[in-house]
């Protein structure tokens, strides 16, 4: 392996303090890192998108295990200190600067790929979503999200984290906590714990559906958990009896299974 300098050196050698602004909080722990890969389970010639690597600390576990790396940085600074890591290991890190959020990644290697990534706080979702409507395209996806997101992705019906996000994934992947970190091992120290999740596309989806029927029987249900689906449905003229739901039932007492009924019901109304 590459003689690497230490991640505080680079840091305060190219200026990177982070960014709030860009929802950046660097993860510098190489043996956390190391953890990080394997359980993505990261083998030598594996395609891997990773995104906000930073000054590069989960860079380097992913390229010491031998994947070829995807990195899409949104931050210039970044940029030269990932550029020495990419000279470091030479034909396995290719850079992209720009918002990952702007960008089809499935694009940038060919399948088959993985997702592995300490994500940017404030994109969290909206960039899981993105990936999750092109699911087919990936192997799994690794990656570390603020532990009260976590917890939303893993919730159980009948449990208060139980929502629209844990439905919409939980139809398309199988997912499962890895590990959660300390806010300590990160620089600035985020204010909650994080958790590492990951989540493996389902062969098929847990039952059928269409992604924006789905979406907009979730949004009613849960955008008024607290009240009847008689009531919060009732904009949406389903014969609830009829398809075996509950009419007193909230929301957060469904399964996916369940949703995946109702949105089927809007679609063939």
């Amino acid at each position: 392996m590459p003689d690497l300098p230490p991640l505080r050196d680079v840091i305060a050698r190219h200026g990177l303090r982070a960014r709030k602004s860009l929802g950046q909080n660097f993860l510098l722990d190489l043996n956390l890192t190391g953890r990080i890969a394997r359980a993505a389970g990261v083998t030598p010639g594996m395609n891997v998108i990773e995104i906000g690597p930073g000054p590069g600390g989960l860079t380097r576990a992913l390229l010491a295990a031998g994947a070829f790396v995807q990195a899409i940085e949104m931050d210039e600074r970044c940029i030269g200190a990932l550029s020495e890591l990419g000279e470091a290991y030479p034909g396995q890190l290719t850079l992209h600067q720009g918002d990952a959020l702007k960008v089809d990644v499935t694009t940038l290697c060919p399948a088959p790929r993985r997702i592995v990534a300490n994500l940017p706080y404030n994109v969290a979702t909206p960039l899981l979503l993105g990936w999750l409507r092109q699911v087919a395209a990936f192997d799994s996806f690794t990656l570390m999200f603020q532990k009260e997101v976590a917890d939303r992705l893993l919730a159980e019906p009948g449990t208060k984290a139980y929502g629209r996000l844990a439905v919409i994934t939980q139809w398309l992947c199988d997912v499962q906590r890895e590990f959660n970190v300390d806010k300590a091992a990160f620089t600035p120290p985020p204010k909650i714990m994080s958790t590492v999740v990951t989540l493996t596309p389902r062969p098929a989806p847990l039952a059928p559906a269409n992604w924006e029927c789905l979406e907009k029987v979730t949004a009613a249900a849960f955008g008024q958990r607290r009240k009847m689906l008689r009531a919060s449905l009732k904009p949406l003229n389903l014969d609830l009896e009829a398809l075996g739901i509950t009419p007193t039932a909230r929301a957060e007492e469904l399964p996916v299974e369940a949703f995946c009924t109702l949105a089927r019901a809007i679609e063939y109304s």
